[in-house]
């Protein structure tokens, strides 16, 4: 699998009707840019407001998986958000000019087939995948629904499902990798349940459906007054039971195919925590509710991750640069240069160290008694690890200065103490262009993120 994030080539229309309103829909999904993930957007309305696909707008989960921001809904999304996944696609934008996507034929085949033709091309970006560690679940009691994530060499999802119904009974299905999707996975339609059928005609909530794009499972006597409502419904003259108990007109593609649309659903519900997922998800008697309730969980666990989250780097191996090299690089000399070691560099980031003791000159007055590192000074250090990036893209850095440009969104989570080892990272939010280097600075130690910012720096020739 790429390690770069993926969008498609050229935007494509798709145009159906929606399941529920038995309007047309007219979808047209178009190339996003990087880190922009999966969005909707309603044309009809004024503005053409936009509706993230994550799992905290995620309002009803009755009749599909429905969104809502600022009051504008989207509704069952999970459809062409699991072609966009199993075709390994991080960004794209979703404009439709209805409250849900065409319905199609219940299934991802038809939003696969378009996308395809689209073309996926990867993005100078790398993916944003979350690594299971540690398993994680989440349990509805009253269903005995339950999702279990664990870890895994890469995305894999089995679904078991128990209908407690003679006509369908109990079911698995198995997804081992996600290139699979396309063949195993994308053409299994929707289905439904002839009592959930009745119910949905009786309030007038299923005005697009027909013997196309739902399976319908007749899980009790056919009356004739209900024969006639399918048959005005469905716009047909006949409506008949098969042998394995689904209405007419339809040949299921797999036996197992109700479970394998529900391994569908896990898989659209699951895009809505924001980034893939490297492990294994085991989804027993799953549904939009406890799909959707697990995505939440999920995304919170991973903010809160990122949010303590600590890169680890082998301070015992050679250093990329050492004292000397960085002084070959940077103006800086003690005692105002921060930095003893550069750990990693490449053109897009760039890790630095120091070892902070009880020597610097800054602990006589910064205070006596209780010796802190002073906040400026961390950040300083910070922009010292930016300007051995920059620098490095010129070929006589001897001959540049450093100058700060702006800095934002600073904050300070510890102390810094003598004795601590400081792990600067820096990672460029903008390409460097005209010498002008724009970042995101991180500074840890003792295991913790001690101080953060969003630095602008850039670099001028000596005069």
């Amino acid at each position: 699998m790429s390690k770069n994030q993926k969008t498609i080539q050229k935007e494509i229309t798709l145009s159906g009707v929606g399941i529920h309103t038995g309007k047309t829909v007219n979808m047209t999904i178009k190339p996003a840019p990087t880190n922009y993930g999966f969005a909707f957007c309603r044309v009809d309305l004024e503005g053409s407001p936009i509706i993230e696909a994550k799992a905290e707008y995620v309002v009803n989960t009755q009749r599909g998986t429905n969104l809502e921001k600022n009051g504008v809904q989207i509704q069952t999304s999970e459809h062409v958000l699991a072609a966009a996944v199993g075709l390994d696609i991080d960004n794209l934008l979703i404009e439709i000019d209805s409250p849900e996507p065409p319905i199609m034929d219940g299934s991802s085949k038809f939003f696969v087939e378009a996308l395809e033709k689209a073309g996926i091309k990867e993005q100078d970006a790398e993916i944003e995948e979350y690594v299971v560690k540690d398993i994680i679940s989440y349990k509805d009691e009253e269903t005995g629904s339950e999702i279990i994530l664990m870890p895994s060499d890469q995305y894999q999802v089995t679904t078991m499902v128990d209908f407690g119904t003679k006509i369908l009974g109990t079911q698995n299905a198995n997804l081992e990798k996600i290139s699979d999707f396309k063949h195993e996975i994308a053409d299994a339609r929707t289905f439904s349940f002839l009592h959930e059928i009745e119910m949905l005609l009786e309030n007038d909530l299923i005005k697009g459906g027909d013997l196309n794009n739902a399976i319908v499972y007749v899980d009790k006597e056919l009356s004739e007054e209900t024969m006639e409502k399918l048959k005005k419904a469905f716009k047909k003259d006949d409506i008949a039971v098969k042998s394995n108990g689904i209405l007419d007109n339809l040949t299921l593609h797999w036996a197992n195919e109700a479970a394998r649309h529900k391994l569908l659903d896990v898989i659209g519900d699951l895009a809505l925590v924001g980034v893939r997922i490297k492990g294994k998800v085991i989804a027993n008697k799953p549904g939009h509710l406890i799909n959707t309730q697990f995505a939440k969980k999920l995304a919170k666990i991973i903010k809160l991750e990122k949010r303590n989250y600590v890169p680890q780097y082998n301070l015992n191996l050679t250093p990329l640069m050492d004292i000397h090299q960085i002084m070959d690089i940077l103006p800086h000399r003690p005692p105002f240069l921060l930095i003893d070691r550069i750990i990693e560099l490449s053109d897009k980031h760039v890790v630095g160290m120091k070892n902070v003791t009880m020597n610097e000159n800054f602990f006589v007055g910064h205070f006596p008694g209780s010796p802190v590192m002073p906040g400026v000074l961390q950040v300083e250090a910070m922009a010292q690890c930016g300007g051995i990036l920059v620098l490095s893209t010129v070929p006589d850095p001897e001959n540049y200065l450093t100058y700060f440009m702006k800095m934002d969104n600073v904050k300070f989570k510890q102390k810094v103490l003598p004795g601590d080892t400081v792990i600067f990272k820096c990672e460029l939010i903008t390409p460097i262009r005209r010498g002008i280097c724009h970042m995101q600075a991180y500074a840890y130690a003792n295991g913790k993120l001690v101080a953060e910012a969003e630095l602008m720096a850039q670099i001028a020739r000596k005069k």
